[in-house]
This record gives C-alpha cells, structure tokens and sequence, in this order.
C-alpha cells in the first residue's frame, strides 16, 4: 500500500488517486500528519491542533464515504482567524480567544468536499502585519532557513504547506498575507477576488477587503481548492459572484521597481519577467506608481480606520491584551476623519480608472510579491518600517478590486526564495492559473528540501 508520505507529496490530484485506487486510506494520511507536527516540535506553525481521536473518527467518516468527493481525505490548515467548530478561534491574542460552535462559510465548504481539519495556524495578530513575527504563539520560521521570516499574516498556514505537514491551507489576505508568506516559503498563494469566496466567520480586518485565500504547493491543487471554495455565502453580506473574465496572455511588465538595494533579488525576478516575457502573446510596459500610490492608502489612509471600527471596543476592554505593535498600528486609525475617508476613496476611484485602462491593454501584470527578504531579526528591528517594504508591491490589490496568483520562481543566487505574483481584473483567476502554467511551469513548486 502507497505509504501517507509518499501519496501526500503529490498533493491533491494525487490524494484524489490514491484514495480512488485504494492505495491509500485517510485514516494512513491522519497519522502521518500528527507524526509529522510531533516530528517538527515547537515551530510556531499551530497555535491549535484537533484532537488526535477527533482526527481518526474524521478519518473513519470518511472510508464510509465516496472517494469521488473533489477533497476527499485531503489534511487542511486553517488559519486561526477563521472559525473551525469546536477549536478555538484566537486571532493570535488569547483575551480575544472564543470557541465557535459553526464553521466558516469556508471551512464548512472544505469539509462538505471530504476535507480533514487538521487545525489552527499561527498568524500576525489580527491579521495585522506582513512579517510573520507578530504573535504571543511565535514567528515561524521560513522553510527556507537562516532565521528568515515566514511572512505574514497567514505565516503558519504557509509553512504548514511548504514544510509538507498538509497539502492545503486557508489564509486571509487584505493587504498580502496570502501571498508574502507564499513568496518567502516557495509555496503557490491564491488571493481571489473579493466575495469570490465566503468570509462569514472571519475574524474582520479590513471587512470590505478581506478575501480567504489558499495555499498550496502547486497551480493545480489551488485550482481544484478554488472550485470547491467559490459561491455565494448567505452570511456574508460582501459575498458576490461574477462573470469569469476570458484567458488571455498579453503581459504587462513593470518599468521600475524598488526592491531596497537587494540586487539578487532583482536579477531573480527579472530572469522570471524574461522567461515569462518570452513565452507571452504580447508584452507591453507599465509604470506601478499608481499601484503603489493605491496601496499606500491602506496603512497610510484611512482604510486603517476600518480595522479601528472592528477592534475599538475590544482594545478599550483588553488594554494590556494585544501585542504593542499591532495596536499602534490599528489605534492610527483614530487620526482620519470622515473627509479624509471621502477624499481618499475619490482618489481611489481615480487610481481604479487608471488600472482599468491597464487591464484593457494586457491580460496579466507580473510583478515580484515582495522587493526583498529579512531575518526575523532585522524585523523585529523595524517591525513597522520593513512590515510596508514586504507589501510593497501586495497592498494595492483589494483596494482596486483585483486578483492576484503568488507562485515560487527559484531563488536568488544567494539561496533566498524569489517569487512573482500574476494581477488580473476581478474573477480572473482562471486567466491567472492558465498563465501562471503557460508562463512559469518550471519554477512551480519550488522549495527546499523539507522533512
């Protein structure tokens, strides 16, 4: 019989087979993800693991069931600031920790496909942060080594992925989190368009931004995961649907970018950028200002205000409750009036225009997810300052109603990971999958060896 390990490694599409064939059982694939998080000790990766015995009675639910199911017997990461049954939902702030007694839209969806929830993953507290080091629970540390940061604020639900514990994580991701922690472990993140997917039990950070977003080692399981993750949420006022834009692979390339002196960084993403040029349609030239001046808007604008509006009460209840970074970041929201908010969305309005007029001259935008890499360290150093670096090139994407595709594309020649990000107009992620796989199929996935 095929052994758990083996079979995992293939991800979904080969669970799916092995299950089908019957060289593979999903209570095989249950043990081998809890000897692997007991393998791997304290990393920071869970901050909530279900139960062993619920595990195996998942498990032996589901050897009654159709193997057929799309995510049948497939081990799943939930990042711990959206609702599982039964475990508890923290944010990655213990005063704030309450056990749902529902599901997630989401996760009520993976588990209607045959899912297992293995548990809750470590996060940026709030989902307040890009680096991955913001939490009492830990900073996980890339896969990659050499104390570099995980990313955030999805940062265990990526290493989950890369490090081969599961196959599928969820994450959120309002201004990159489903993405950063994508690039910096050499894992494929998913960021759909907003409402694509459900987000009733979400913990909110920006409300009307934020997307549940998916992690996985290669283009094809984020596809198969999309499928099943995609419809109306009757409990998420945000939810819609939307018509699939058509594929297409003109590519828009960046004139300038800032990647703050890290030349092998920028000889890595521009090999990328060539590659993907050369196999292109059509290749057309676009200056990223008025992304970055979006962008900008979100930490900088008033858009940090929407995150004071969901927490204001719960920071004046717990003031010794939430990590100091975080809430200075969230207490600026304080300093916007309601004409700041109205200037910045007209502003807003403009800067979606401009990106209009993009997306009707090319089908996908590659950019580099994040300009460099850091240590835990060098973040903890300047946790605010270097937080921004990392969603440089992230935060303009929700504001302007965009989807985007974070896959792997190698490494630096320093050995650091180096990944691109494809952008498209909203419910383009089939353009965006399709011309991720046309484009960069050689990079994808592309990790380290892991245990």
């Amino acid at each position: 019989m095929q052994t758990a390990t083996a079979a995992s490694s293939a991800g979904v599409l080969g669970l799916r087979t092995a299950y089908r064939t019957g060289t593979l059982r999903p209570r095989d694939m249950v043990e081998a993800v809890l000897a692997r998080i007991a393998g791997r000790g304290d990393d920071a990766v869970w901050i909530t693991v279900a139960p062993a015995a619920e595990l195996r009675a998942r498990a032996t639910e589901l050897e009654r069931l159709d193997p057929a199911l799309p995510l049948y017997g497939v081990p799943v990461a939930v990042k711990d600031n959206i609702d599982v049954a039964g475990l508890p939902t923290t944010a990655a702030c213990p005063a704030f920790a309450h056990t749902p007694t529902a599901d997630a839209g989401s996760v009520r969806r993976l588990r209607e496909a045959g899912a297992i929830v293995v548990g809750k993953t470590n996060l940026d507290q709030f989902a307040t942060g890009l680096g991955g080091g913001r939490s009492p629970y830990g900073a996980p540390e890339s896969v990659f080594g050499r104390d570099l940061i995980s990313g955030g604020s999805s940062s265990g639900s990526a290493v989950a992925v890369a490090a081969g514990i599961v196959p599928v994580a969820l994450g959120t991701d309002t201004a990159g989190s489903g993405r950063v922690p994508a690039a910096l472990n050499g894992v494929v993140g998913l960021k759909p368009t907003r409402g694509l997917v459900g987000a009733s039990g979400v913990v909110p950070a920006c409300r009307s931004l934020d997307c549940v977003s998916v992690f996985t080692r290669d283009i094809a399981d984020a596809a198969a995961v999309l499928r099943v993750l995609a419809g109306p949420d009757p409990h998420d006022p945000w939810s819609r649907t939307g018509t699939p834009v058509p594929r297409g692979l003109t590519l828009a390339l960046p004139e300038s970018l800032d990647f703050e002196g890290d030349a092998a960084m920028r000889a890595a993403f521009e090999t990328a950028a060539d590659m993907a040029g050369a196999r292109a349609a059509r290749v057309v030239r676009t200056s990223v200002a008025p992304l970055r001046e979006a962008g900008d808007l979100l930490y900088g604008g008033p858009w940090v205000a929407e995150r004071l509006a969901v927490l204001q009460d719960f920071l004046a209840a717990h003031p010794d409750g939430v990590l100091p970074v975080t809430r200075a970041v969230i207490e600026k929201g304080a300093a916007f009036s309601a004409v700041d908010a109205f200037r910045a969305q007209y502003r807003l309005q403009e800067l979606k225009a401009w990106t209009d007029r993009l997306f009707a001259t090319a089908d996908v935008l590659v950019l580099p997810t994040v300009p460099t890499t850091f240590t835990r360290a060098e973040l903890a150093a300047e946790p605010v300052a270097r937080n921004l670096v990392l969603g440089r090139y992230t935060q303009f994407t929700n504001l302007l109603d965009l989807a985007a595709l974070a896959v792997p594309a190698g490494t630096t020649a320093d050995g650091r990971p180096c990944g691109v990000t494809l952008v498209g107009p909203a419910f383009s992620e089939d353009r965006l999958l399709a011309a991720a796989a046309a484009l960069l199929p050689a990079p994808v996935p592309s990790t380290p060896e892991v245990p």
